[in-house]
């Protein structure tokens, strides 16, 4: 959600009614979120002014580990450095620690492919952001699940309970502290996922949805805790679901 927000705020910079604006002091620290929305928070170190040039040699584009070389325009401009020059630094600051984290398996490799697209410069804002829509419509969507063996057959449904989220094991990345809670796209990925954790013995599908839509999943390891909930469905392995257990 950071990244995306950052990419379509870059967007607009690269393709703004003053020009392409730059952002020369690019930290962290200079942005904020806002409704699930990344907002700078500081323009005073904005800029429409491109490096001016005479020839290719005058548009090296320096950063402390690497340098890229650009095109000197016939109107005696280094061509899209400040569109560049934002994105490299988008890359640095956000892409690097947070893409390659959380996504699904079956995503991860083509956020690898922005990361190293963008870390190189072989993407300008028009391609990170046309990839990152592309990432976020088969995440939304659930087309990453295909051909996937089903996993809900191993499953009983116990319809009319829920269960108690409270302290219990803890997985990655999680959205409480407390224990496994985990944005699913649909039950069936939620039981591939309990499958995967050698503690989970059953699940529910939340009412509770992320910025994405998607609803968020509770995993525990222990069915002790089921409370009455007439819209509520618990979802407990077979292997765990003998009459001691319920």
């Amino acid at each position: 959600q950071i990244c995306l927000s950052l990419v379509k705020l870059l967007f607009y910079l690269a393709h703004s009614p003053l020009g392409s604006i730059v952002l020369l002091d690019f930290q962290p620290r200079q942005f904020v979120m806002v409704d699930g929305n990344l907002k700078v928070t500081d323009m005073d170190d904005a800029s429409t002014e491109e490096l001016s040039c005479k020839e290719d040699n005058d548009c090296t584009l320096d950063f402390p580990t690497k340098s890229f070389p650009l095109k000197c325009s016939v109107v005696g401009k280094c061509e899209g450095i400040n569109e560049k020059k934002n994105l490299f630094n988008a890359y640095r600051y956000f892409f690097t620690y947070l893409l390659p984290h959380s996504a699904p398996l079956a995503l991860r490799p083509l956020l690898s492919d922005i990361l190293n697209a963008t870390g190189d410069l072989r993407y300008g804002i028009n391609e990170t952001l046309k990839a990152f829509e592309k990432v976020l419509h088969l995440y939304k969507s659930g087309l990453y699940l295909h051909k996937r063996p089903l996993h809900l057959k191993d499953y009983i449904s116990l319809k009319g309970f829920r269960t108690v989220e409270g302290e219990d094991y803890k997985c990655w990345p999680s959205y409480s502290h407390l224990g496994c809670l985990l944005s699913v796209h649909s039950a069936e990925e939620a039981a591939a996922i309990c499958n995967s954790q050698s503690q989970c013995q059953s699940f529910i599908v939340t009412q509770r949805r992320t910025w994405t839509g998607r609803p968020l999943a509770l995993f525990r390891s222990s069915l002790t805790d089921l409370i009455p909930d007439a819209n509520a469905v618990v979802y407990i392995k077979r292997s765990a679901s003998s009459g001691e257990r319920l």
